[in-house]
């Protein structure tokens, strides 16, 4: 008898673990010299944007620095959940709290300011906000442009559209970059731009590409986790065409049927930044670019659709990807793109 409550002890211990830390995962044991590193996200890992490409970014600097990296992460955050569950990765000892979402700004100032050997990164922001916070900025306006390149090659109707979620950090920089792609190659293109006003909202998303497909659009694109919707509504239409912010989009149903080619976010180079900075006693205040000069972006095409793709886009977009990865910088002038 005293077996069994003990057992009922320790499953409901085990329990509350689980609940108390949301859907977490440790991929691997912590041993001393290794940094305890958490991720908060507000969907979840497998959601084809914005918060699986910082999951896999991380476990690819898991696989590139064997035993540095203890990893558990927290899904389904909202800005007020994040609060409780990051205290609790404080009290346990965790070295790097990341926090992924510009939305969890104040959150991050908050207990920076409360923990200061605690180590705090958030994005996408380029401001520098405290000693002990990392901030990391994705110079999206390079993955725009091909997209707007590839979109105003393709186009037949010489109408595209764009569905975003907000006119802010690295998504203004995408859709800029598109604008400024599309204006590159086909001047007399319009671009139709649509916001949802949040990231996550899948049914507005494809509500607005519908709209724009019914007035004419037949390429659309979109950033963040929120463009599924659109990627979906896409799917309706057989003379529609679509351009990803993820290479994740290439694998679903949808995404091999319509998206010609995508960018993603190499997490991977960001998570390795900051690891490198712990170990130079560098707790926070700096800000991680993240562009294709230093491999923080990679772009593929969808081999499925490799028969619209002509050799003339193939070169325009490898002549564009050369000149990123030759420098940062070179589309400064994003921000000057009126929408």
């Amino acid at each position: 008898m005293k077996r069994l409550f003990l057992a009922l002890v320790v499953l409901v211990a085990s329990c509350a673990v689980v609940f108390a830390g949301g859907s977490s995962e440790t991929a691997t044991s912590s041993d001393e010299g290794q940094y305890k590193v958490a991720l908060i996200i507000e969907n979840t890992i497998d959601d084809r944007g914005w918060c699986q490409a910082m999951h896999e970014g991380i476990q690819g600097a898991i696989e590139q620095l064997p035993g540095k990296i203890h990893y558990e992460y927290s899904e389904r955050m909202t800005t007020v959940d994040s609060e409780s569950i990051a205290r609790q990765y404080i009290a346990d000892g965790f070295d790097l709290i990341i926090a992924h979402g510009s939305q969890y700004r104040n959150m991050v100032s908050d207990l920076a300011s409360e923990f200061p050997d605690v180590s705090f990164a958030f994005g996408t922001s380029s401001d520098i906000i405290a000693d002990n916070v990392f901030t990391y900025m994705p110079e999206s306006e390079e993955t725009g442009y091909l997209s707007g390149l590839i979109a105003g090659m393709l186009t037949k109707a010489n109408n595209v559209g764009l569905v975003g979620p907000v006119d802010s950090g690295d998504a203004a920089r995408y859709n800029r970059g598109f604008i400024l792609g599309v204006q590159a190659v086909n001047p007399d293109a319009k671009v139709n731009v649509a916001y949802t006003g949040s990231f996550s909202d899948y049914v507005r998303s494809g509500e607005l590409a519908t709209t724009q497909i019914l007035a004419g659009a037949d390429v659309l694109t979109g950033s963040s986790q929120q463009a599924i919707g659109a990627l979906r509504a896409c799917a309706e239409y057989p003379d529609v065409l679509w351009l990803g912010q993820d290479l994740a989009q290439l694998d679903t149903p949808e995404g091999q049927a319509k998206c010609v080619a995508a960018s993603a976010y190499n997490y991977t180079a960001v998570v390795v930044g900051l690891i490198e900075s712990l170990d130079e006693g560098v707790k926070g205040g700096v800000c991680i670019p993240m562009n294709f000069n230093n491999d923080g972006f990679v772009f593929d095409y969808n081999p499925a659709l490799e028969s619209v793709v002509t050799d003339e886009i193939r070169a325009t977009v490898d002549e564009a990807i050369a000149s990123f990865r030759a420098a940062p910088g070179v589309l400064a002038n994003w921000a000057d793109v009126q929408i």
